[in-house]
């Protein structure tokens, strides 16, 4: 698996986000939920395992980024997250944020949910917990726009 694969298994998912828009995030989920991800969880699951997928470290979060906004992914970054616990602090979301949760160990939750995919709509804030376990995250972020603290 190379950081190119990924970001290649990672297109459907990025097109939807730019054809739909993160300003519902119900319908959103729902299209992003019929998608079939089981090969884009193993491929996550696999560069996490070789270790590139994360390489960074801070607060015990470990993190790494796959792309910068482009064209290939409809005009989204695409950062990947590893995590057991909350993040180091907020961060709003100008344009919208789309995760794809993958639970490592346990039973996680992110933000509360269980949901494979969450929706932030634009102007959303928030600092990323996960609870109840491990979990791998990639994080879709509509023009590669965010904002700390």
């Amino acid at each position: 698996m190379t950081p190119e694969e990924l970001v290649e298994l990672c297109r459907p998912a990025a097109s939807l986000i730019a054809r739909l828009g993160t300003e519902d995030p119900a319908a959103l989920e729902r299209a992003l939920a019929r998608l079939d991800a089981e090969q884009l969880v193993a491929a996550t699951l696999m560069a996490a395992a070789e270790g590139w997928l994360t390489p960074k470290e801070a607060g015990g979060v470990r993190f790494g980024r796959l792309s910068k906004a482009c064209e290939e992914l409809g005009g989204n970054s695409l950062d990947a997250v590893d995590m057991d616990g909350p993040a180091s602090g907020p961060h709003t979301h100008p344009r919208g944020e789309v995760e794809l949760c993958i639970p490592v160990s346990g039973q996680p939750r992110f933000d509360g949910r269980d949901s494979r995919w969450v929706v932030y709509p634009p102007g959303s804030r928030h600092v990323p917990t996960v609870t109840g376990g491990r979990m791998l995250i990639l994080y879709f972020l509509p023009g590669g726009l965010i904002t700390w603290g």
